[in-house]
């Protein structure tokens, strides 16, 4: 039945085109409602904001330097390096931080008839009102005091035009990269291999550290310049650079450069507009499913990890899969496996090729500083490397806490649950090791120490696997029921660093052996240290397990009432 229609009744309004200004308010209203009781919220954004603020001012001065100090010699330089990193910065660093702000989260308009046009113009709008957008607008604005005090105010105004395509470019170029990478970033794999590749580089910024400040201290200026002039014509440089070619007399070049970046702009949004349908439904998908690996049936064979697939399926092998798994799952193994990975390649080129000094590295390169290396001292090295390595594994029942009742229950001989450890670990630390290996040798000019310096890493690991498969069943403790991987219990500080001490000490006497080879056997031993090592970690480590796995059989109940976390 039809409702009546009042006769003075008057038409509907015509609905107005959706345009940007809508994303815009809409976001400032979510924004908002988002802080309403919500103290910390607000709190948390203030602090946001002051950070922000202090990286825009640094960034200020940094870019405004060559004119408030009215020398252009390295304007350009300063221009296209700092530029071309804030590029870089918003093309990267949303992947590693899984996504950026979605506040207006594209899936959230999945079902409403808007055209992909102004999906893409009004979502790109909003993405211009954050803190990180205004913090890169204030910093770069340094550029256009640099190019008024140089250049005056034609190339001020094209160094404004440069810096608001520059700040578009970032934006655009964060936004295209999370949105055709949207269904990986939503995988935990994916997660975790970041989470992974972060902890590394917080890792290496000490010692990449150092190495700047020794490059700085060496570098070749006028090179560098040169280098950022080719960086100049590629969209990484081309905005920032253009009003600073204007106030140098290179007024040609800016509409060029303004060109590379409204095409690489107009690329990175087509790319956007292309892959935000997958954004807007990819948590919906699962994906192509997993190919079934094995003969024995799908269930059991994806049980077994890519690094483990050779494994037998017998109970040898579903221990090496266990393992070979939670090494690269769980927090802090990842932690270990990280500062192995780390420290393996940054002491030995620390005390082989700088001699220990980092400032050593000059313009004759590392040659130079790494004239005075000799067999032994690379072997001395290597030794701490090799010790390093193994004693991850002093407290590996640690790990599982409660988790080793299984075993207990399974009744797996100690020697079987020694040997699957060792080999799920080695899976990951020889490959880390042969690249220590490769890289020193190479670094320090020598390729014939390649089977030097493995001979003594796997020679130096193996005794230390032995030594620690004892340590490990005799001194082990109970670690925190935490994801943390620096988590530690009370009182439990002064036993790892006991435990780790001995059996460091214990290592690095079982290894003296291949340093006295190295000593008196001279260049006989760059042939023999390989094959001679192979054969005396290989031994050391089935012999530690087999030692050690006896006392296992005897004590395991004693050992899971040791590992379990006290509540």
């Amino acid at each position: 039945m039809a409702l009546p229609v009042s006769a003075d009744a008057t038409p509907a309004a015509p609905a107005r085109p959706v345009s940007a200004r809508h994303f815009v308010r809409l976001k400032l209203r979510v924004m908002g409602n988002n802080f309403r009781g919500q103290g910390w919220r607000i709190a948390m954004f203030v602090g946001g904001a002051l950070l922000g603020l202090w990286f825009a001012a640094s960034g200020f001065f940094l870019f405004a330097a060559p004119g408030l100090t009215g020398n252009g010699q390295y304007a350009v330089l300063i221009a296209a390096a700092g530029g071309g990193l804030l590029v870089l910065g918003w093309l990267l660093l949303p992947l590693v931080f899984f996504g950026v702000d979605e506040t207006l989260d594209p899936a959230r308009f999945a079902l409403l008839p808007l055209p992909r046009r102004t999906l893409v113009t009004g979502l790109f709008a909003a993405a211009l009102l954050s803190v990180p957008a205004l913090a890169v607008l204030i910093a770069t604005s340094g550029l256009v005091l640099t190019a008024s005090s140089l250049g005056g105010w034609s190339a001020g105004l094209v160094a404004v035009v440069g810096v608001l395509a520059g700040l578009l470019l970032c934006v655009a170029a964060s936004r295209a990269v999370t949105s055709a990478f949207a269904t990986m970033l939503r995988s935990r794999r994916v997660r975790d291999l970041a989470a992974v590749l972060l902890a590394v580089v917080a890792a290496l910024l000490g010692p990449l550290q150092i190495f700047g400040v020794a490059a700085l201290r060496e570098a070749d200026w006028d090179r560098l310049a040169g280098v950022a002039t080719v960086i100049g014509w590629t969209p990484l440089g081309a905005p920032w650079t253009a009003g600073i070619d204007v106030a140098q007399g290179r007024g040609w070049a800016a509409p060029v450069k303004l060109l590379i970046t409204v095409v690489a702009l107009v690329a990175l949004l087509a790319w956007w507009s292309r892959s935000l349908e997958s954004a807007m439904v990819g948590a919906a998908s699962a994906g192509k499913a997993p190919a079934r690996r094995g003969v024995d049936g799908g269930a059991v064979a994806q049980l077994f990890p890519r690094v483990a697939g050779w494994a037998r399926r017998d109970r040898f092998g579903a221990l090496v899969a266990r393992e070979a798994r939670y090494w690269w799952r769980d927090a802090r193994r990842r932690a270990n496996l990280i500062t192995i990975a780390v420290v393996g390649i940054f002491v030995p080129v620390m005390i082989n090729v700088t001699g220990g000094d980092f400032a050593a590295i000059g313009d004759e390169g590392f040659t130079a500083a790494a004239s005075d290396s000799s067999p032994v001292v690379v072997t001395i090295s290597m030794v701490f490397v090799g010790v390093l390595a193994a004693v991850t594994l002093a407290n590996q029942f640690g790990f599982d806490g409660s988790a080793y009742a299984a075993n207990v229950v399974a009744g797996v001989p100690g020697q079987v649950e020694l040997r699957a450890r060792i080999t799920a670990f080695s899976l990951y630390v020889l490959p880390m090791l042969t690249v220590v290996a490769v890289v020193l040798s190479l670094l320090l000019g020598e390729p014939g120490w390649i089977g030097l310096t493995a001979g003594a890493l796997v020679a130096t690991y193996g005794v230390g696997l032995a030594v620690n498969c004892v340590v490990s069943v005799l001194g082990a403790y109970s670690l925190p029921e935490t994801s943390n991987p620096f988590a530690m219990n009370s009182g439990a500080g002064l036993a790892k660093g006991l435990l780790t001490l001995l059996a460091m000490l214990a290592s690095t006497v079982a290894a003296v052996p291949m340093v006295v080879a190295a000593a008196l056997l001279g260049d006989a031993w760059l042939w023999l240290a390989l094959p001679v090592g192979a054969a005396y970690g290989l031994g050391a480590a089935l012999l530690g397990a087999y030692l050690a796995g006896d006392v296992l059989d005897r004590r395991q109940p004693e050992l899971l009432a040791t590992v379990t976390p006290r509540r």
